[in-house]
């Protein structure tokens, strides 16, 4: 009867370790489990335990299970009941085995799954043995758009199946499931889960400043990598700048030649090439942004007749420090100028493939037109003098035009609208100002300006990740939405979505990407989940999970709190290697608990013996 009985005990103590890194995770502690969460250690991997700043400061929040997807679902119904995986008899299935974003997917995502040495199947559960992937639009479609579906549908019981309109939202499905897996004792893990997902918004993009700083491209790749991890859709180039001109021109190689910053610091044809190619396969699109008329100065290393000479005591090319240099801005009343963006851009259609370019069109001061007599001049035979929002108009108006006859559409900044200048109708205005940036007026404000005035819209302001506060800012950043400002629902509903930013001025290859992650890891959740889900206590533990879970996959994404990832973290020897042979270490909250384990469980077995 003593064996029996120390069976049982045996038994609940080995079975609460599997089930109690969800009951701690929650907090769950009736006053029955609480005997029994005394005694045992919770060894399921969490993928992050975070822990307090300071003693007497508890951290408050629910801890969510293990396999907490982020961003959060539109619907995520999980249960107690686990499922595991052999991974040498696992296998992807899809009606769509020919395709080429199908095909690469699978082979992105076995060593996710799968890749972790020593991991293996769970004792006493049946394996699942495939997931079955089906896309019923049954088309491989080849670029990432504006209106690609990314919705998808997932069930993981005793069978799992993953459903998706377009192969962009098995894409995402996919991501969800590997999410979705943990590790226990060198176990793999599932609970059974049903999922129906789609985002919010169908726009969340990611903006990469490549001119002040040249950034490699295993770290662009890299930071594609981490933003299929978190559902972002749109890496948003900002290729050139002042600064340097990286990009290589077929049509004006010079422009590369003079304007950047070695022949080390380029971004060739091919390079190009291979990051449309990687971001296309991530279900990301890529839209080069050429910031003109202001931004230009590399512009004019190799072409000084684009700029507009800035006089000073009537002698041109001589600068007023502090107001203007000594060419600034393209001379928008130039026929060249027009002509040369038309053989350029035309180059760039052919080789960027997103229906959209973003066009910039921001901090073109005004102070050089100004100085420049042929400018005024030109005003005055338009009767535009004095308004210089009426020349940057006419330049909006004829550049924009450029890229229309293209078959393209156009993103620009927000300051041709904001100065009053009339833009075509279908042009989409990005909101930069009224967040971190050193303007008076919040960015809602801008956005109830702009907003009425019937243009599309996409919100960056809350979003640059180049500016750092203290303590952590993600939380600031999690609770901006962009449809915030007061107007009407159909100007709510022009808001496409939101983008994060990050200009160079301080980063480069070496600190990028701890820069962006996992504060972008934020934004993504605001941008992809419904409106509702907003709890920022319960989401500082889930975001901690996802930034461990961004580490283990080489991503590295910086602390968001005290605390660490498992029994593994940021250069470890070996951070694929579960360590089954160590000691279980306790997560979810409860270390003190996990030692009483050794004195609570032979007292027991005394007792019953």
């Amino acid at each position: 009867m003593r064996r029996i009985v120390l069976s049982w005990i045996l038994c609940i103590v080995l079975s609460i370790q599997v089930v109690n890194g969800w009951l701690t995770a929650n907090n769950a502690r009736s006053p029955l489990l609480s005997i029994l969460v005394v005694s045992t250690c919770c060894v399921s991997r969490l993928h992050g335990y975070l822990t307090y700043l300071a003693l007497r400061m508890p951290l408050k929040g629910t801890r969510p299970p293990p396999g907490s997807p982020w961003p959060m679902p539109k619907e995520w119904n999980p249960t107690s009941d686990l499922v595991t995986f052999d991974p040498d008899n696992f296998r992807f299935s899809s009606n769509l085995m020919n395709c080429d974003i199908v095909i690469q997917a699978i082979e992105r995502y076995t060593p996710i799954l799968f890749g972790y040495k020593g991991v293996k199947k769970a004792a006493g559960l049946s394996p699942l043995t495939e997931l079955k992937m089906t896309i019923s639009s049954n088309k491989c479609d080849q670029y990432p758009r504006m209106a690609m579906d990314e919705s998808y549908e997932l069930s993981v019981g005793d069978t799992a199946e993953l459903t998706a309109n377009q192969v962009w939202g098995m894409l995402r499905g996919l991501e969800t499931f590997s999410q979705l897996i943990f590790y226990q004792d060198g176990q793999i893990f599932m609970n059974k889960t049903r999922i129906i997902d789609g985002p919010r918004f169908s726009y969340r993009g990611l903006h990469t400043d490549t001119a002040r700083h040249y950034i490699p491209l295993p770290i662009l790749k890299k930071n594609l990598d981490a933003m299929s991890y978190n559902k972002f859709n749109v890496f948003h180039w900002h290729i050139v700048d002042d600064q340097s001109f990286p990009f290589v021109s077929k049509t004006f190689p010079e422009l590369s030649k003079k304007g950047a910053y070695t022949n080390k610091h380029v971004y060739k044809p091919e390079d190009v090439a291979d990051i449309i190619e990687y971001a296309r396969v991530r279900g990301i699109r890529v839209i080069p942004e050429f910031d003109t008329p202001g931004h230009t100065h590399s512009w004019g290393k190799a072409f000084p007749e684009l700029l507009t000479p800035c006089y000073a005591n009537g002698v041109p090319g001589t600068p007023i420090w502090g107001k203007y240099a000594a060419y600034e801005n393209f001379d928008v009343t130039k026929e060249f100028v027009y002509e040369f963006l038309g053989k350029f851009f035309a180059e760039v259609k052919e080789v960027f493939h997103d229906e959209y370019i973003h066009m910039g069109m921001d901090e073109a001061y005004y102070r050089c037109w100004q100085s420049n007599p042929d400018i005024t001049a030109f005003m005055q035979e338009r009767r535009i003098e004095g308004n210089y929002s009426k020349l940057e108009q006419y330049y909006a108006e004829r550049t924009l035009g450029i890229i229309s006859d293209l078959g393209r559409k156009y993103v620009i900044w927000q300051d041709p609208v904001e100065n009053g200048a009339k833009v075509r109708d279908d042009t989409v205005v990005m909101v930069w100002k009224g967040g971190n940036t050193a303007h008076e007026d919040h960015w809602n404000s801008y956005m109830e300006k702009i907003a009425p005035r019937g243009y599309n819209t996409i919100l960056a302001s809350c979003w640059y990740l180049n500016y750092i506060k203290y303590p952590p800012d993600w939380e600031a950043l999690y609770t901006c939405d962009p449809q915030d400002f007061n107007g009407s629902q159909a100007e709510k509903d022009r808001v496409l979505g939101g983008e994060t930013c990050m200009w160079s001025e301080y980063v480069d290859g070496t600190n990028i990407l701890p820069r962006y992650w996992p504060r972008a890891s934020s934004v993504a959740e605001r941008l992809w989940s419904p409106k509702i889900v907003k709890n920022t206590t319960d989401a500082m533990y889930r975001i901690d999970q996802q930034r461990c879970r961004m580490v283990r996959r080489g991503i590295p994404a910086e602390p968001i709190l005290d605390g660490y990832c498992g029994d593994y973290d940021w250069g470890f020897g070996d951070v694929d290697t579960p360590e089954v042979d160590k000691p279980p270490t306790c997560t979810g909250g409860f270390r003190l608990e996990g030692r009483i384990t050794l004195l609570v469980l032979p007292l027991l077995i005394v007792f019953v013996l």
